[in-house]
């Protein structure tokens, strides 16, 4: 649907939830074995307000009509917390590299609802980044996946991209300049398949050269040995393998959820659902949407069960 124009067009995605998310929702009930239902979560923000509210208005009739409580979460909150789907799940206090197509962050995780952001990205986010250059090399859209494929044809060390900021102080990315040095060397380069391999595979490597970087130089700097990496870029076969390497070298543990996990899913909302469930507000509710929403507004929950097993939940 959104292929022809190059990005999520916000009208469209947001009829396209209002079509599909109720039917989406009855089969997975049956699929679950229609559970007893004990409240319900979504996902209040951050993100584009008006596929949010559609979820949010959802949410809001489901509760009342079955007269449930109803609880919204933040977007980012569920992909902090995802690795605690897996077991063995990481303990806390763990760093997070938090990748996505609209976000780059570092954050320090000491428990539910307690997160101190360390550094982001202050322009595009890395999926972002792969998306435009995927654009660029007339690989479609989404761009990031086809991309990553295209890369395992070329040679990493052909272009000698820019490693942003991974040479300054801080924690903070910027892709933006990345971004340009691509479109150069397409311009340069003859318009061939191997000559666009070469391009993806070095694009990719400085990506995951400067996140790699970035990770180590906070578990050095924060004294944490637990890494978690969350998001749809976490699923990147190669990030993956440099953060393991990277880990095996430093002796910190390196934690990624399943492929599944990592991209938006409805696993991590009700996670963070349950163990907020003391929050969730009987009732009637309104429609509650928040595009923009910090994660250090968050606070830990009330009475949350941190022996029981995430994992168990996830099943």
């Amino acid at each position: 649907m959104h292929a022809d124009y190059g990005g999520v067009v916000p009208e469209l995605a947001s009829r396209d939830h209002i079509r599909k998310l109720l039917p989406l929702v009855e089969q997975a009930r049956r699929q679950a074995g229609n559970p007893v239902l004990t409240g319900i979560a979504y996902t209040r923000g951050p993100g584009l307000v008006g596929a949010l509210l559609v979820g949010a208005s959802l949410a809001a009739g489901l509760g009342m009509s079955l007269e449930l409580p109803v609880l919204g979460v933040h977007h980012m909150e569920g992909h902090l917390l995802s690795p605690l789907l897996e077991t063995p799940a990481p303990a806390f206090p763990y760093i997070a590299l938090l990748v996505s197509g609209g976000h780059t962050l570092l954050v320090r995780v000491d428990g539910v609802g307690q997160y101190t952001v360390l550094g982001q990205s202050l322009d595009d986010a890395v999926g972002e980044a792969f998306d435009k250059s995927a654009k660029m090399l007339g690989l479609g859209y989404p761009g990031g996946p086809a991309l990553a494929a295209l890369a395992t044809e070329g040679d990493p060390k052909a272009h000698d991209f820019p490693r942003p900021m991974l040479k300054r102080a801080g924690l903070d990315f910027s892709f933006s300049g990345l971004k340009t040095a691509v479109m150069l060397a397409i311009k340069a380069a003859p318009h061939t398949q191997a000559a666009h391999a070469d391009i993806a595979a070095s694009f990719q490597q400085a990506v995951v050269d400067t996140l790699v970087g970035k990770c180590a130089r906070a578990l050095r700097e924060c004294d944490v040995a637990r890494l978690v990496v969350a998001g749809g870029v976490g699923a990147n076969a190669s990030l993956r393998a440099a953060l393991a390497r990277r880990a095996a070298r430093d002796g910190f543990e390196s934690y990624f959820p399943r492929h599944e996990f990592c991209t938006d899913n409805a696993a991590m909302i009700a996670l963070v659902g349950y163990r907020r469930r003391h929050e969730m507000r009987p009732g009637i509710v309104s429609a509650d949407a928040v595009p923009r929403w910090s994660l250090e507004t968050l606070r830990p929950p009330v009475g949350d069960v941190s022996s029981t097993s995430p994992a168990r939940l996830a099943g």
